[in-house]
């Protein structure tokens, strides 16, 4: 198990490397010019180009690279230049709200999507069946820009009882989290149903069948445990593409997190603050990753030994 753990770490050192290298050159490549944003069209050069000089922009983009590699391995992302406060304080005043609406999020998809593909399987072919999978394909095709709206025409705008956006009452968090969620909730009732297909097709199930065991009985004691595996494996892997898709979401609902302050410093010309942000989401998703790969490492002994999953 440490040797697999070693092995899993020494591959995130490049994928590392490469999302640092990534997210220092998409944001030199944006058009705009911070400088013009801060002093507006009408500064005097000479303020541009002491300005320049003291963000350290008139610098060749090598030296930039290398002094931004440099504060990354003290654990330092920057400073903003719109407000002049360090990006870590900035990441770390937004990133409860996100966790909140991330882990609400969860809880929303988990607590759909477990009983839906349950009720799927346990009628697999039949109407409920059927129902159950279009409802999953139309919640996964619907992107959040469009739901997000959606419902807040219907439950603010119409019904008028849930807020239409920010972060002040407790039921401000129930629209986002169905917008976040609902993507992920049609992608874990599908593996569900899938998973607990292959397990009720199993000869430990058709045994337990045969001494007598209801077919419900069966699939809740034995098929749901082992079909439960890979959807834990999703949860933790959707855990942090949550964090990419709060971006849109926390736009649309005005929800004060991390997604919010990516398209305040896109607006800005923040170039310190986009780049912490696009490298502390990259790096959650990939310790989630990570994290995910141990999970299934501990439950299936075949992973750690270097065997395929689909192995006997």
């Amino acid at each position: 198990m440490l040797r697999y753990i070693l092995n899993r770490i020494l591959l995130i050192i490049p994928t590392a490397l490469g999302v640092v290298m990534l997210a220092f050159l998409l944001i030199h490549l944006v058009p705009g010019d911070p400088v013009e944003v801060l002093l507006g069209e009408h500064a005097l050069t000479s303020d541009r180009e002491a300005l320049r000089a003291s963000l350290g922009l008139d610098q060749p983009i090598s030296d930039q690279f290398l002094s931004f590699v440099g504060q990354l391995l003290q654990f330092d992302l920057g400073t903003s230049y719109y407000n002049h406060i360090s990006v870590n304080k900035l990441i770390a005043d937004r990133l409860f709200a996100t966790a909140q609406l991330a882990l609400a999020a969860i809880l929303f998809a988990l607590s759909s999507a477990l009983p839906l593909g349950l009720w799927a399987a346990m009628h697999q072919g039949k109407w409920q069946d059927k129902s159950a999978l279009a409802f999953s394909m139309l919640a996964f095709s619907m992107p959040s820009f469009w739901i997000g709206p959606l419902l807040m025409i219907v439950f603010s705008l119409y019904f008028g009882i849930l807020p239409i956006s920010g972060y002040e009452q407790p039921s401000s968090i129930i629209l986002p989290a169905i917008t976040l969620g609902l993507g992920m909730s049609a992608i874990i009732a599908r593996l569900l149903r899938t998973s607990l297909l292959e397990s009720m097709g199993s000869d430990y199930i058709r045994t337990a069948r045969a001494k007598g065991m209801s077919r419900e009985k069966a699939v809740y004691k034995h098929a749901l445990r082992n079909a439960l595996l890979p959807v834990v494996t999703i949860v933790f892997l959707q855990a942090g593409a949550l964090f990419t898709g709060a971006i849109l979401t926390e736009a649309i609902f005005s929800w004060p997190g991390i997604g919010s302050l990516i398209v305040e410093s896109l607006q800005r010309r923040d170039y310190p603050t986009i780049q912490g942000c696009m490298l502390f989401i990259a790096f959650v998703y990939m310790f989630m990753t990570f994290l995910s790969d141990l999970v299934y490492a501990v439950f299936d002994p075949r992973i750690r030994h270097g065997q395929e999953r689909g192995e006997s």
